[in-house]
C-alpha cells in the first residue's frame, strides 16, 4: 500500500510537472545554480597548490601555508554540505507545496491582507534563520576555532542572533508592510513609488548605520592621541578628506580576522579599524591601507556604486510589478490565494539568475575599482611597499586562498587575488620611484 502510494505522489508530480513551465524553469535555476556554485568550488579546490608563491618568501612558512590550504580545504567542503542540504530542503519545500501550506497558516489568522502578507514574511525568514542556525554555530565554534580564529563566546554569539533576529522583525517587517500597502494602494505605477520609497529608506540607512545599526553589535572608540593617528590625519588633510574621525573597532570580540572600512558620508564619514589590524601592523602599512580606501571616494567608486544599485533596483521593481499575481507561477508552488505578497516572494525565484548575472559584472567593476585604489594609495602616499607588506600580511593573518581559480575569482571575487594586487603595486612603486 505505501509502494503504491508513494508512486501515485511521484506520479502526481510529474503530471504537475509537466503541465506548469514555471515548476520546470523555477527548479531549473535552483539546481543549475547549485551545480555551477558546486563547479567553481570544485576547481577552486583543485587549483591548490601545494608550493608557497615567491611573493611571500619569509611570511608564511611551510607549517602555516599547509595550514591555509587545510582551511580552505575545510571550508570550502563545508560550504558544500551546506550547500547541498539547503538546496534539497528548498526544492522538497517547492515540490510538497510548502508556501501554500504556509500561506494557508497564515491566512487562517483571520486579519488584513498586509497583516498576513508581514506575518507570512517574517514566518518565513524566521524558519530560514532557525534552520540555518545549526550550521552557523558548528561553522563558528568548530570550524573557525580549530584554525585559531574564533573568539566568539556562546553569549556574544546569543545576543548577536536575538539582535539580528529584532532588526529583521522590525526593520524588515516594517519595510515590507510599506512596500505591501504601495502595490494595493498605488496602481499601475506602484513598482516606481516602491522604488523610491525603498531607495530613500536604503540612503537613510547607510546614514545612520554607524550611528544605531553598528554600534548594536560592536564598541567604536576614537583612535588614541599618537603616531598613528597623527599620520592618519596628515594624509587625509593632504587629501583634502574631511571625515568625523578615526575609530578603533573591537573586532577581535569574535575573530582573530582583520579588516578596515569606511562607514558615512560626507562630513560624516568614519574611517574604522580593527583592533586585530591595529595589533599586526606598521604605521606605515595602515595608513597605506587607509589611502586604498580612500582611493574608493576619492575616485568615485562609492558614490557610483550607489547610483548603480538604485538603477538596479529599479530594473527589479519594474519587472516585479509585471508579475504581480500571475496564476500559473502561483499554481507552480500549490498557492491557492492570489496575493501581492507571495508575488514577491516567488517573483524572488524567477528573478534569481538576473540577479547573478548582475552580481558577476558587480564583481567585475569592483576588482577594477580595487586595483585603482590600490594605485591611487601607492601613489599619493608613497608607501606602495609598506601596502604590498600590509596586504602580505592581511592574507596570512586571515589564511586568504593565495591561488584561487581564474572561474571561481570571476564568477564571486569581489576584490582581485591578492597576488594579482601585489605585482600591480610593485609596478605602480616602480613607477613613482
Amino acid at each position: 500500500m505505501c509502494k503504491k502510494n508513494s508512486f501515485a505522489l511521484l506520479g502526481e508530480f510529474v503530471i504537475v510537472l509537466s503541465m506548469n513551465i514555471y515548476l520546470i524553469i523555477v527548479l531549473a535555476i535552483i539546481v543549475f545554480r547549485y551545480l555551477l556554485e558546486t563547479t567553481s568550488d570544485l576547481l577552486n579546490l583543485k587549483a591548490v597548490s601545494p608550493d608557497i608563491p615567491k611573493e611571500f618568501d619569509g611570511y608564511y612558512d611551510a607549517e602555516k601555508y599547509a595550514k591555509s590550504q587545510a582551511y580552505l580545504r575545510e571550508t570550502t567542503r563545508w560550504g558544500l554540505f551546506v550547500d547541498a542540504i539547503n538546496t534539497l530542503v528548498l526544492i522538497g519545500f517547492i515540490v510538497v507545496g510548502g508556501f501554500g501550506m504556509v500561506d494557508n497558516i497564515v491566512r487562517s489568522l483571520g486579519r488584513g491582507e498586509i497583516f498576513t502578507g508581514v506575518c507570512f514574511a517574517l514566518f518565513v525568514m524566521l524558519a530560514v534563520t532557525v534552520l540555518g542556525l545549526p550550521f552557523s554555530i558548528y561553522s563558528t565554534f568548530v570550524i573557525e576555532k580549530k584554525y585559531g580564529f574564533n573568539r566568539t563566546t556562546p553569549k556574544t554569539f546569543i545576543a548577536d542572533f536575538f539582535k539580528s533576529l529584532l532588526l529583521m522583525f522590525i526593520l524588515g517587517g516594517a519595510v515590507f508592510a510599506l512596500v505591501l500597502w504601495i502595490f494595493g494602494a498605488l496602481g499601475d505605477l506602484a513598482w516606481l513609488y516602491c522604488w523610491g520609497a525603498v531607495a530613500a529608506i536604503q540612503i537613510f540607512l547607510m546614514f545612520i548605520a554607524p550611528y544605531v545599526i553598528m554600534p548594536l553589535f560592536n564598541k567604536f572608540t576614537p583612535l588614541e592621541d599618537g603616531e598613528l593617528r597623527d599620520a592618519i590625519e596628515k594624509y587625509a588633510e593632504s587629501q583634502g578628506f574631511k571625515m568625523k574621525g578615526v575609530y578603533c573597532m573591537d573586532g577581535s570580540k569574535r575573530s582573530s580576522k582583520s579588516n578596515a572600512f569606511f562607514t558615512g558620508f560626507g562630513k560624516s564619514r568614519r574611517i574604522v579599524l580593527y583592533d586585530t589590524l591595529i595589533e599586526n601592523h606598521s604605521v606605515d602599512e595602515l595608513v597605506a591601507i587607509i589611502a586604498h580606501e580612500m582611493g574608493h571616494y576619492k575616485l568615485k567608486h562609492i558614490p557610483t556604486a550607489i547610483i548603480r544599485s538604485l538603477v538596479i533596483s529599479c530594473f527589479m521593481f519594474f519587472l516585479l510589478g509585471l508579475c504581480l499575481n500571475n496564476k500559473g507561477l502561483f499554481d507552480a508552488f500549490q498557492v491557492e490565494h492570489l496575493s501581492i505578497y507571495m508575488s514577491l516572494f516567488l517573483f524572488g525565484f524567477l528573478y534569481s539568475p538576473v540577479s547573478m548575472l548582475i552580481g558577476i559584472i558587480e564583481s567585475v567593476i569592483s576588482r577594477k575599482h580595487e586595483f585603482e585604489a590600490d594605485a591611487y594609495a601607492a601613489k599619493t602616499s608613497g608607501l606602495g611597499e609598506s601596502m604590498i607588506s600590509g596586504l602580505k600580511k592581511l592574507s596570512v593573518d586571515n589564511l586568504s586562498n593565495l591561488t584561487p581559480h581564474p572561474f571561481t575569482v570571476f564568477l564571486t571575487y569581489s576584490h582581485p587575488p591578492v597576488l594579482q594586487r601585489i605585482r600591480a603595486v610593485g609596478d605602480e612603486a616602480a613607477l613613482a620611484r
